[in-house]
């Protein structure tokens, strides 16, 4: 299970952005950067090169949370 107080002192290592946590998917989301990072074992991937690409569908969606 992901530490959800993590949330106040990550940023995307990208972008230094906020990140927002999505459960249903287990990954950290930063809007700024449209990348999405696993959250593996409640432990955040923080690499970009382990990120995805979330699709405008998607970042709407989350934009409204």
């Amino acid at each position: 299970m992901f530490d959800k107080q993590l949330l106040e002192v990550l940023v995307c290592p990208n972008s230094k952005s906020k990140l927002q946590y999505d459960d249903a998917k287990q990954e950290l989301i930063s809007l700024a950067s449209g990348l999405a990072y696993p959250v593996r074992d409640g432990i955040p991937v923080m690499l970009e090169e382990e990120a995805r690409q979330i699709t405008i569908e998607e970042k709407e969606s989350y934009k409204k949370r």
